[in-house]
């Protein structure tokens, strides 16, 4: 697909905002690397493309797998490709063009820059590309054909929950260590802990950022406990946010009076879960969101039809402390079906 003029510059804009576009930084864990070109494997007439933010983030190499997994069984050409850097919207931009150009019927998407990427998402359909969003939602979510990601909302909602009844009615000092501003997956993950615990950001005595990264979430607690020290309840974005709270406390001998909840269900921190670092985390599940996304396409490629809207790929509560009322797995569970 060329490039026009007009292309061009809003991928000169797009380029000079990926490093504060804040939904870059998403859903799974922290972690970016050097990106890839697109690679193909699989054979087949029907071919299928896939495009992560990054190709060494765990979450993403197991969608990867998922991806391979479903393609092989489903004898389709798989060709892959991801970002530079978690944020990498122009490279986005080139691997739809790319795939687009070697005749993909479908592809698959987690959005670096969920604004910046519609322009190109729209020329591929334009093309009679499906196009299915993974993981984190384009803006506006009908810029895509359909979106198969966590319900996040739920995900917060579950450890919400969940931290209420450890509480058992105690009064909350609650630590918000959250992603970034403005990014959806983050602000779902934030008002559905708010909700399941029946709080509010008055109740948050202390927010921070991480960006979901352990180094930035040990950070953010340290001061949140310079702040408000008498915090008790820790809701993190994600797992290695968790860990890096986890270590601020221990420094100052409160890793066992403060309680933990995350989200992801990355074997890391389903671990952590298991070593009573956290104490609970929302597990989602990249490789179904990848497979899922690949027999969509399939069927488009066999008999015209589109998948569209949204597709929930689960979401369980795993935690090896369970409270009555609340629906939860165990880690052994969680470790049979975590990722990373």
């Amino acid at each position: 697909m060329s490039r026009t003029t007009r292309l061009s510059s809003s991928l000169l804009r797009a380029a000079a905002v990926t490093g504060v576009a804040a939904l870059t930084l998403t859903a799974c864990g922290s972690g970016s690397g050097s990106g890839s070109g697109s690679k193909s494997s699989g054979s087949g007439s029907v071919k299928v493309g896939l495009i992560t933010k990054t190709d060494t983030n765990p979450f993403f190499v197991k969608m990867k797998e998922g991806a391979e997994k479903a393609a092989k069984e489903n004898g389709v050409q798989l060709s892959t490709a991801a970002g530079k850097f978690d944020g990498d919207n122009a490279g986005q931009v080139t691997a739809i063009e790319n795939m687009v150009a070697a005749g993909v019927k479908g592809i698959l998407i987690t959005p670096s820059d969920s604004k910046a990427i519609v322009p190109a998402i729209q020329k591929a359909r334009a093309k009679g590309v499906l196009v299915i969003a993974l993981d984190t939602p384009t803006e506006p979510e009908s810029a895509v054909d359909a979106l198969f990601a966590t319900d996040n909302l739920k995900a917060g909602q579950l450890i919400g929950e969940y931290a209420k009844a450890v509480m058992k009615g105690k009064k909350a000092k609650i630590a918000a260590l959250d992603l970034a501003p403005g990014v959806s997956v983050g602000v779902q993950r934030h008002n559905g802990f708010l909700k399941g615990f029946g709080a509010t950001d008055k109740d948050v005595v202390c927010a921070q950022d991480t960006g979901g990264d352990q180094a930035k979430g040990q950070t953010a607690m340290e001061n949140c406990l310079q702040k408000a020290p008498g915090i008790n309840v820790v809701y993190t974005i994600n797992e290695p946010a968790a860990l890096g709270a986890y270590t601020a406390l221990k420094a100052k001998g409160r890793e066992k009076d403060v309680l933990i909840v995350s989200v992801d269900g990355g074997c890391t921190g389903t671990q952590a879960v298991k070593d009573g670092k956290i104490a609970a985390t929302s597990q989602q599940y990249p490789l179904k969101m990848a497979a899922e996304g690949v027999k969509a396409v399939v069927t488009y490629a066999k008999d015209g039809k589109k998948a569209s809207g949204y597709t929930d790929t689960g979401v369980t509560l795993i935690t090896d402390k369970a409270q009555d009322g609340v629906t939860a797995k165990d880690t052994g569970y969680g470790l049979e079906n975590c990722w990373g």
